[in-house]
């Protein structure tokens, strides 16, 4: 496969529903291994999901803290939803949702290896080091196309953003704090890939990775 991910893995499948645990600590954990997939008109572009956070409700660091508004609403659907925001005025995050309907809560996706369409990715991010185009959530968010009009879109559904699997064995995941946080950032809510293959690849300084 044309610009695909080093060290070739197995065929991408999308996600059921029912796969997903409901519950953003079990969703935090269970998404790392797993892939984000946009399909655009420009094509196809994948990476391996290995950097998560998870927002629970009760959390003051969460949107949905204080209550469903217009903005937060997809952080209030079904679990695997996208919660898409504009952040600091300069990027998009993307977020899935992880409960129930009517409740609240998300798993920020932090940080993909690059998959399909690489050079794509190379091309909307002006950049070549590959470590770099989706290591964090706004060059994330950059490099796949993800922008407010995919807020909401159902991830486990065909579509123009969903998440999928490629059934390969998991490494093991790390856990630390969470990162770039006002509130409730000594929470260990913060999910990673441990594989040393992943970790160049994983954002915010190597010192603030945990077990």
């Amino acid at each position: 496969m044309a610009g695909a991910e080093p060290g070739g893995r197995g065929r991408l499948r999308p996600l059921a529903r029912r796969a997903l645990p409901v519950d953003a600590v079990a969703l935090g954990r269970f998404l790392i291994g797993q892939y984000l997939v946009r399909d655009h008109a420009d094509g196809r572009v994948s990476g391996r999901i290995v950097e998560t956070e998870a927002y629970l409700v009760g959390d003051a660091a969460a949107h949905a803290f204080r209550g469903e508004t217009p903005r937060n609403r997809s952080l209030f659907l079904e679990r695997g939803h996208a919660y898409v925001y504009f952040i600091y005025g300069c990027w998009y995050a993307v977020n899935v949702s992880a409960e129930t309907r009517g409740v609240g809560a998300g798993v920020l996706v932090r940080a993909l290896v690059p998959h399909e369409g690489i050079a794509l990715m190379e091309r909307r991010r002006s950049s070549r080091v590959l470590r770099d185009l989706a290591r964090g959530p706004g060059r994330l968010a950059s490099a796949l196309a993800i922008d407010r009009t995919l807020d909401g879109t159902d991830l486990c559904a065909p579509g123009p953003l969903w998440l999928a699997t490629d059934g390969a064995p998991r490494a093991s995941i790390g856990v630390t704090t969470r990162i770039g946080l006002s509130k409730e950032a000594h929470r260990p809510l913060r999910f990673y890939s441990r594989a040393p293959a992943d970790l160049p690849f994983v954002s915010g300084p190597r010192g603030a990775l945990g077990a």
